[in-house]
């Protein structure tokens, strides 16, 4: 496999790259970026992987989030993947919706039509990309933690939970934490998954706790004054899930805080720091 270098941009000491590939997870050409912060000159240091949420590419992140210069202090890799297949023959949402198809993978393994072919982001987050990673970046493959927003708080918190001791931490902000109780989960695991709601419950963080092999903790920020927050979001129900199966959860409800980034970028550090520690351990 061979990457592509699409720009490298000075930031912080470091270099913000942006990459492409042909991606054998999902058969289409795949970008995604990885800010190196000047410490990986002196050899591999640990990767924080920061996962978009709906609409978003791998761009949204790298610009709104604040988190490079954070990531160059504490000497921490970031890694921005894209949230979907695209390209000639990616099917898209036939309504041509926001929330189904381009830009919007959900971090699942579609099992349906005409999805299948593509939409495998679940193993091109957990696998392929790892790999691209260990071979052309000082990426310390042994130490790695994952971040999201929205969908992609749903992606960190579910495949930190499926996949026990790939991540030393994992946090999230706005996620949506049970798409089994939602409309955006209903219309994206319904059409990527059929209607065996046991498929569902794979890829749903408050069902994923209550079998969870390790005990990770999990820090999540939600803005109280979220658009999305009663009928998409629903933070209560995580807490119940982890208080039941006695999971350790930080939840922290933000006052007047929206779904933005301005919401992200106002806690960024919190989170940088709670993955630091984790990651220096």
């Amino acid at each position: 496999m061979t990457i592509n270098e699409i720009s490298a941009n000075r930031c912080f000491g470091g270099v913000q790259g942006v990459y492409s590939h042909e991606s054998r997870a999902t058969g289409t050409q795949m970008t995604f970026a990885v800010f190196a912060p000047e410490q990986t000159m002196d050899g591999p240091v640990p990767v924080l992987w920061y996962l978009s949420g709906l609409t978003c590419t791998h761009e949204n992140a790298m610009v709104k989030a604040g988190a490079q210069g954070l990531a160059a202090k504490h000497g921490i890799m970031l890694v921005f993947p894209d949230t979907s297949p695209r390209g000639e023959g990616v099917p898209d949402d036939p309504d041509g919706a926001y929330d189904f198809g381009l830009g919007a993978g959900f971090y699942v393994n579609a099992t349906q039509q005409p999805w299948a072919k593509h939409y495998r982001m679940y193993d091109y987050i957990v696998s392929e990309l790892p790999d691209i990673l260990a071979e052309y970046f000082a990426a310390d493959m042994d130490r790695q933690a994952i971040t999201g927003h929205s969908m992609g708080g749903h992606g960190a918190l579910t495949i930190a939970l499926k996949t026990p001791g790939q991540f030393k931490s994992v946090s999230a902000f706005s996620p949506i934490v049970s798409p089994m109780n939602c409309p955006w989960g209903h219309k994206a695991l319904g059409g990527y998954l059929g209607e065996d709601r046991n498929a569902w419950a794979e890829h749903d963080a408050c069902a994923l706790v209550g079998q969870a092999a390790e005990r990770l903790p999990l820090l999540v920020d939600q803005g109280d004054a979220d658009g999305f927050l009663a009928e998409q979001l629903k933070p209560e129900l995580l807490q119940q899930a982890c208080e039941r199966a006695g999971h350790p959860l930080i939840l922290r409800m933000q006052e007047g805080y929206d779904h933005s980034y301005f919401f992200i970028s106002t806690f960024i550090c919190d989170h940088m720091d709670w993955h630091a520690k984790a990651l220096k351990q």
